[in-house]
């Protein structure tokens, strides 16, 4: 029972630290974006962002965030809608932080990240298929105290080795680039020093994701302290291979991912709730040799039962494995001597050896489901236990707040009475000096200069505030009705659309950008097409395709015209003859005009002369 009660103690310790809920806390709005891309399409899959990025989004969960959005395997569209929607949750927050697993490239000092439908067959494909690191930046920009990018994405790039050079001269590095925050309050966490590549581990998760989960959540550590222990631990991990790195600055005062508690009243919690934290830093590892420093380092109390369930149920897979791999073995052996006819006796004695290793791996396996079942229950009855711990506590803080409001009830109604009065005088002190100040008092053109104005920051007006209610005010404020849900008269600048619009605190019109361009946050960006493309009817980038020589219609009209020309000329002149012909050496012709042809009498008598003719002329 004593036992009991001091784990019971030990749990209550850590759940006041990990999962307590205090003023501080509800006074800070902290939202994160949790994005880990493993299925590449183009290249090998990475098998530890996607469980790095749900170990770091239950972090963050456990620390108590507003906010966390976790995406898995992102295309680059989705990538872009992924920080376009995070960065108006950033607007109202105070802390913003993003963290991305998976596939970075650094081109000519500028660092990217790589969705998973990249393909990146030349350098120049950067700037089309992947996001750069400034749109994270700027994503985590509108957060009032403080803005953190973490980069686990310094792998050895693939996509490296394969890619074409457009420019010989262009720089691809090893890593990614160093990089310095211009923003204040900003900090880039990456997992590697700048030109370096980080390393997977062996296990579920990679050594910084393991780090940072461990260090990250302490509640009022600074984060530079913080982000020095995820330093110290990945280097020991990874025998001083891999040194994580951090860029940007703070300010004097301590800034803490997960604010510190208040002292509470009351009895102080034992100060041994590390073992609870080594306890569920051993279950995430889950080896033997884990499990048998933690029973070493505690000998004995709750946490170490536990432990020695888990390392209990590890030796039972290890023999259940051992009696496999014998049987396996048994089996192959009389599966030998049966091809080679050995004698009977020795194939009797290979099948008893198969069946009694048969024999070894069943009650090996049925210790091993037994084992589980035990470690299974005792992880539920700490779990149950952590929640009856967690549910006092609740009950009790309750009880305590409540006792507190009664005894400050009376202390803050005087309060209010007088923060109430002193605002009734301020307001009538504002409206005695300035009165000119009032919307009553602004003229018609004012009115509509000042809500052209509000329509253009929202991004419903494109053109300028120039007081003159026209059409294509109308139409704008036609517009912001229709994306606002709400219902003023177009036709009139009323204060009413005003103060609406004021309250809008960012663009409210969908920006419509012209042919050539597309949409990059608040701005239209014209699309670069790589070298043989072009952009096509829909705004996407298409091969050009070889033109084949067409004939024009100038063309064919010119050689109708020679035709006609041709055609319609006189032939030249002709000499006559007698329509006889005459051939003789050097070939036939027509007998010429006047002539005619005889016969040779003369040599009628020679045979080889007979019949001959001749052209007689007069």
């Amino acid at each position: 029972m004593r036992l009991r009660l001091f784990g019971l103690l030990i749990v209550a310790t850590w759940l006041s630290t990990w999962l307590g809920t205090s003023s501080a806390l509800a006074a800070e709005r902290r939202v994160a974006l949790v994005m880990g891309n493993s299925a590449y399409k183009n290249v090998g899959r990475l098998a530890n962002p996607v469980n790095d990025a749900a170990l770091v989004g239950d972090m963050f969960k456990k620390a108590s965030f507003d906010s966390v959005d976790i995406k898995l395997d992102l295309n680059v569209a989705q990538m872009r809608k992924a920080l376009r929607e995070f960065g108006g949750k950033a607007r109202d927050a105070d802390v913003a932080v993003i963290y991305y697993a998976g596939h970075g490239i650094e081109l000519d000092g500028t660092n990217y990240l790589i969705p998973t439908d990249a393909t990146l067959e030349t350098d120049s494909d950067v700037l089309d298929e992947t996001l750069p690191l400034d749109r994270a930046l700027f994503a985590v920009e509108p957060a009032k105290q403080l803005r953190l990018v973490i980069l686990d994405a310094c792998r050895d790039n693939p996509f490296a080795k394969t890619m074409k050079r457009t420019i010989a001269a262009r720089s691809i590095g090893r890593g990614l680039a160093k990089v310095e925050p211009t923003g204040p309050n900003t900090m880039i966490a990456f997992a590697a020093k700048a030109g370096s590549t980080a390393s997977d581990g062996d296990a579920k998760n990679s050594p910084f994701a393991t780090a940072l989960v461990e260090r990250l959540p302490m509640p009022g550590l600074d984060l530079r302290k913080a982000f020095g222990f995820v330093r110290d631990d990945v280097l020991k991990t990874t025998g001083y291979q891999q040194e994580p790195y951090v860029y940007g600055s703070l300010g004097g005062d301590d800034v803490s991912l997960v604010p510190a508690k208040p002292a509470a009243a009351g009895p102080q919690a034992n100060p041994d709730s590390e073992i609870r934290r080594d306890y569920e830093l051993a279950l995430q590892i889950g080896t033997r040799d884990v499990w048998s420093s933690f029973i070493n380092r505690y000998p004995s109390g709750f946490y170490t039962d536990l432990a020695k369930g888990q390392l209990s149920k590890i030796v039972a897979e290890e023999a259940r494995a051992a009696a496999a791999e014998k049987a396996r073995l048994a089996e192959d052996e009389k599966a030998r001597l049966a091809t080679e006819r050995a004698k009977k006796v020795e194939q009797e004695k290979a099948a008893a050896a198969a069946q009694a290793a048969e024999n070894a791996r069943i009650a090996a396996e049925k210790a091993k489901q037994i084992e589980e079942t035990k470690a299974a229950a005792a992880e539920q009855r700490r779990k149950d236990a952590e929640a009856a711990i967690a549910k006092a506590q609740a009950a009790e803080k309750a009880l305590a707040d409540k006792i507190a409001n009664d005894k400050a009830a009376p202390e803050l109604a005087a309060k209010q009475a007088a923060e109430d009065a002193k605002a009734r005088e301020n307001e009538q002190k504002v409206a005695a000096v300035a009165p000119t100040s009032s919307p009553s008092s602004l003229s018609p053109q004012e009115t509509a200069k000042q809500v052209q104005s509000e329509l253009r920051r929202v991004g419903c007006l494109a053109s300028d505030a120039d007081g003159d209610w026209n059409a294509a005010s109308q139409r704008s404020l036609a517009l912001f009705n229709k994306h606002a849900g709400t219902t003023f008269d177009a036709k009139l600048a009323s204060f009413e659309a005003l103060d609406a619009i004021k309250a809008k605190p960012g663009r409210v019109c969908p920006l419509v950008c012209d042919h050539g361009f597309k949409a990059d946050g608040d701005a239209c960006v014209k699309i670069a097409c790589r070298a043989g493309y072009r952009v096509n009817d829909e705004n996407e980038c298409e091969k050009v395709r070889d033109k084949k020589p067409i004939a024009t219609r100038e063309d064919a009209k010119k050689q109708d015209t020679e035709r006609k020309q041709k055609e319609s000329a006189p032939t030249a002149p002709q000499a006559k003859s007698s329509g006889q012909i005459y051939c003789g050496q050097a070939g036939c012709r027509p007998v010429r005009s006047g002539c005619r042809l005889e016969e040779d009498r003369a040599g009628r008598n020679n045979a080889l002369m007979s019949g001959r003719m001749l052209e007689v002329c007069n």
